[in-house]
């Protein structure tokens, strides 16, 4: 007896709401992974019926196409079982929630939600494996809000038993993917999928590209802290912890070999899809990682697979209620332990660079410098040789400016007492670029007063040393040097030892600032 093939599919209730759904707070790559979530999920749970009909070595293959011409089309494919008779109508009404809510679609929403966020026209046309019948609806979401429509017609013919397969056309885009975002869709489909594509189970395509996700290096090399022939080892450690009412994190925590701002940071995963931390939006939360600017945030990176914790609706992100910080405690524990302390090495340890980068890097850096020399430098010189060598003794107190920061350092050299002033300005009216002052010992306190001020406005420092900590710190630090080898050397005889520092601020604030 033939199955009756039904001629309409009752998408009631909550009709009303596909006119939201395009309103959600989606974003494309996590949009496109709810079509893929569906069609992983048909070849899951018919496996077996698969292997019989295709041999073991079936694997699921996923094809996204994008059409930009006119308004813009997208087509999902897959070989996955279809979507069966018994299915079809809960398939395409909103909110109505599947048998099994323990795999990757169980929201009862993720086709339709993406479907209409996408686009205000869709169809889906599947065969499913083992039935006769070729199947496609079509949604127009205007059409069918507007005229209260709770019935839709489904288009029916004839088709081998053995086929199978399921294709979604989405229409007249709403907003139609372009230019960097069609790059960062392939990017983070690839890192969501990870896991299904290394076990062979998924060949994910866009527009025929097989999407692949690399796998970082991970960091070869000594404890920063342990001499430095000492035995290297992998920066790589498993991780696993359980804190009670069925919640459970496993598994692995690295340092990236070389550091990155945007590819570092852990991967959350449920279910062996990720939810949290795809491509280049990686978490890390400051607790574990610091500030951005922190080597831990370039370094640190892992994979870990959640059990027990629920997921939003866009299934983008975690619900951690007030778990999270139970949570991140637990990992920074298990992250730092003596073992194999990742923090403590992602902080302290300093790569060597490579000998032909550090030939490039003092190639292109001796080219540009010598170009600047040649054509700035020489009129600089002649004014110096033809100036008055001696500037004076340094005052005993540098005059009044602005201050970013300061620093206070008391040390005792050869029987005295010194303080030095370690002062950091943003005065654009500091016009040196280091400055210093000299107050000897007094019978009143018995301190020698010594002030360095490096001026963060300086035409130099503006155009080399930007903002950020490693890049000021060594010129800060060269500073710091010019100053203190002045000092000693007017101690030690030496007179006029405040030319060179004088002819440094010069030839920095003139010639050697320029590009």
């Amino acid at each position: 007896m033939k199955a009756k093939i039904p001629e309409t599919i009752n998408i009631r209730p909550g009709v009303s709401i596909l006119s939201v759904l395009r309103h959600l707070n989606y974003k494309p790559w996590f949009a496109l992974a709810e079509f893929v979530d569906n069609s992983l999920q048909s070849f899951l749970d018919h496996r077996k019926e698969l292997d019989r009909t295709e041999g073991k070595k079936v694997r699921l293959i996923v094809n996204i196409e994008f059409d930009p011409t006119d308004a813009g089309q997208l087509t999902i494919r897959d070989n996955a079982a279809g979507i069966h008779q018994s299915d079809y109508a809960r398939a395409f009404r909103p909110a109505e929630l599947p048998p099994d809510t323990e795999g990757l679609s169980e929201f009862g929403m993720g086709m339709k939600s993406a479907a209409c966020w996408f686009a205000p026209q869709w169809t889906v046309r599947t065969s499913a494996l083992g039935e006769k019948l070729e199947r496609t609806v079509s949604f127009n979401i205007e059409k069918i809000v507007q005229d209260k429509i709770e019935e839709l017609t489904v288009d029916a013919r004839l088709a081998p038993e053995k086929t199978h397969f399921t294709e979604i056309k989405l229409y007249n885009l709403h907003k139609a993917p372009q230019g960097r975002t069609l790059s960062k869709i392939k990017e983070h489909l690839a890192s969501i999928y990870r896991s299904f594509i290394r076990e062979g189970l998924l060949e994910l395509k866009f527009d025929e590209e097989v999407l692949a996700y690399v796998e970082p290096k991970v960091l070869f090399a000594p404890y920063y802290k342990d001499p430095p022939l000492a035995q290297a080892k992998d920066w790589r450690k498993e991780v696993a912890f359980d804190f009670g009412l069925g919640m459970r994190a496993h598994g692995f925590a690295a340092l990236r070999e070389t550091g990155s701002t945007s590819g570092a940071g852990f991967s959350l995963f449920r279910r062996g899809r990720l939810i949290q931390g795809s491509a280049d939006e990686g978490y890390r939360p400051e607790y574990v990682f610091g500030k951005s600017n922190s080597f831990t945030y370039q370094r640190l990176f892992g994979e870990l697979q959640l059990e027990g914790f629920e997921v939003s609706h866009t299934k983008d992100g975690f619900r951690w209620d007030e778990h999270e910080e139970v949570f991140l405690e637990f990992l920074r524990e298990s992250l730092n332990e003596k073992r194999l302390p990742l923090l403590s090495q992602a902080e302290g340890y300093r790569a060597r660079p490579k000998l032909d980068e550090l030939r490039h890097g003092a190639t292109v850096a001796a080219g540009r410098t010598a170009e600047v020399i040649e054509r700035e430098v020489p009129p600089v010189i002649e004014e110096q040789l033809t100036s008055i060598p001696d500037a004076g003794e340094p005052p005993k107190a540098l005059p009044l400016a602005e201050m970013a920061t300061t620093r206070e350092i008391e040390l005792e050299l050869d029987g005295s007492q010194w303080l030095i002033v370690l002062e950091l300005t943003d005065d654009p009216g500091v016009g040196d670029w280091v400055s210093i002052s000299d107050r000897p010992l007094t019978d009143k306190t018995g301190i020698r007063r010594l002030g360095v001020r490096l001026s963060l406005a300086h035409p130099f420092m503006l155009r080399f040393g930007g903002v950020e900590p490693g890049r000021i710190e060594p010129l800060l630090r060269v500073a710091v040097a010019i100053c203190l080898a002045e000092i000693t050397a007017r101690d030690s005889g030496v007179k006029s030892a405040s030319t060179i520092r004088r002819n440094i601020n010069q030839l920095l604030g003139t010639a050697l600032s320029q590009p």
